[in-house]
């Protein structure tokens, strides 16, 4: 074992990350709605699906697998996996509540009983072992009659939901939650519309305008969450949450510097100057302009969002971005989602992510100091294929080496005077892939005997990364 000689902070809230429509299953049990992760099919057609206009919303078992109906059935086994938690130490666990089993159409005057006992339930065997929940309200699972009867968060109409939904929460779990976060990877959303903001726009021509239009229905819904959740739960703490890559120029011309200024500005800032310093920012106005994006801003709204900032931010980390202003399709990164050119200085994964733990640092530092507030790694993982040995073992190095470069890049910015206060590496039990659908791209420190075509006995099993993480946080980071 390698001794690490920078220590994290007392009290630093290790542990591991989810997301309800990953793990949960039982899409359609106790008054459960369907939303938008159960008519997304598994395998490589989803991600053509959430790439491109048109997509239905219909579910067609005669067709496609729908992994997520199952998932790994946390809904019925979620003592034996919060207990495999606890025996690695776990001191937070963030997951997210499923919006449809709250009100499964979305637009209920009233909550389902049903769906707000199961995470009391979880909640209650969490604090049990002492570990603190940290939830995200949204979690790429908007209700599908919103999607359908509303059009998403393109409809301002959600703004109201949406506060009725999480102030449901705050209500309800104000003895057991501290810990939340609004919208998983808000600023991904353009990007990916579907997931985010749970519409498929018609055309490419009208992306942009309606993704900014829906996210900025979600800055306000987010400010009157922090508004609702500081009424109801004086000491909650509630984030915002984004999905971070640094952006490099692929060279020193200035071209491709100002391309990747650029670049980065839109993406990994706007909507953290908008949650955090409670204002658009300045470069938006040009890229709006250049754009043709023009905003219906009620009156008030930018008062509400500069009064309700969010206390901290958490956000994902999984790679860096390079760009260049003018690149060819040989150039380009494929196995980046974000976009960008290869980086010839960077390994990639099975998947095609380029690794970089030093970007991890770079991230730190750049959020830190431009924001002030604290930081909260919420995702950060390796997706890989795992063999099972004859004796039955599962030899994860490579997921050893990653984590293990990665928190050696954390304790380097706490060194440089980052307030970080947490580190859940996602996927810390095997769950479906959010991008693909597939269960063989496996982040867990517990294997679970799942597979692509839905097969498997759902047997759950402690990889050797399971017992390396357990030491990293026994000794609260000393041990890599």
């Amino acid at each position: 074992m390698e001794k690490e000689t920078k220590r994290f902070p007392e009290g630093f809230l290790w542990g591991g990350a989810t997301a309800a429509n990953q793990l949960e299953g039982a899409y359609n049990e106790d008054k459960k709605g369907l939303n938008l992760a159960d008519v997304l099919p598994g395998g490589k057609v989803r991600l053509e699906i959430i790439s491109n206009p048109g997509f239905d919303f219909e579910i067609d078992e005669s067709k496609y697998y729908y992994p997520n109906h199952e998932a790994i059935d946390f809904y019925h086994r979620y003592k034996e996996d919060i207990a495999l938690f606890a025996e690695m130490g776990f001191k937070s666990f963030r997951l997210s509540i499923a919006w449809s089993r709250i009100y499964p159409n979305g637009d209920e005057m009233t909550p389902n009983e049903k769906g707000l006992e199961f995470y009391d339930k979880v909640f209650d065997e969490l604090h049990k072992y002492g570990i603190e929940p940290v939830v995200t309200i949204s979690h790429y699972e908007t209700p599908l009659h919103l999607i359908k009867e509303y059009g998403g968060w393109r409809n301002r109409k959600l703004i109201e939901l949406f506060e009725r939904y999480a102030t449901t929460l705050f209500k309800r779990y104000k003895d057991k939650v501290k810990y939340w976060m609004t919208f998983n990877e808000i600023n991904g959303a353009t990007h990916l519309p579907i997931l985010g903001l749970g519409f498929s726009p018609k055309n490419e021509d009208v992306r942009l305008q309606e993704s900014f239009q829906g996210l900025h229905h979600q800055f306000v819904a987010s400010a009157l969450a922090v508004k609702a959740g500081h009424e109801i739960i004086p000491d909650s703490k509630i984030g915002c949450m984004l999905i971070f890559a640094p952006v490099y120029s692929i060279d020193a011309n200035p071209e491709n510097v100002m391309h990747a200024l650029r670049e980065e500005q839109v993406f990994n800032y706007l909507c953290g100057d908008v949650q955090v310093r409670g204002e658009y920012p300045a470069f938006s106005k040009r890229y709006f302009r250049e754009n043709g994006i023009k905003l219906d801003i009620h009156d008030g709204d930018l008062e509400l969002i500069k009064q309700y900032p969010v206390d901290y931010i958490g956000f994902s980390y999984y790679m860096s971005r390079t760009e260049k202003k003018h690149k060819t399709e040989e150039e380009i990164g494929a196995g980046n989602l974000i976009g960008g050119v290869k980086n010839p200085f960077l390994k990639a994964s099975e998947w095609g992510w380029e690794i970089d733990p030093i970007g991890l640092r770079i991230s730190l530092n750049q959020l830190y100091n431009r924001y002030k507030v604290p930081l909260f790694i919420v995702e950060n993982g390796l997706g890989a294929i795992d063999k099972i040995e004859e004796d039955g073992s599962i030899n994860d190095d490579y997921r050893i080496n990653y984590l293990r470069e990665h928190i050696k890049a954390m304790a380097e910015a706490i060194d440089d005077g980052v307030d970080l206060i947490g580190f859940t590496s996602w996927g810390c039990i095997d769950l479906v892939s959010a991008s693909t659908g597939e269960m063989s791209k496996r982040y867990g420190y517990i294997y679970v005997d799942k597979h692509d075509d839905g097969s498997g006995t759902l047997e759950r099993r402690r990889k050797k990364s399971f017992y390396w993480y357990k030491d990293v946080i026994s000794t609260n980071g000393e041990t890599l």
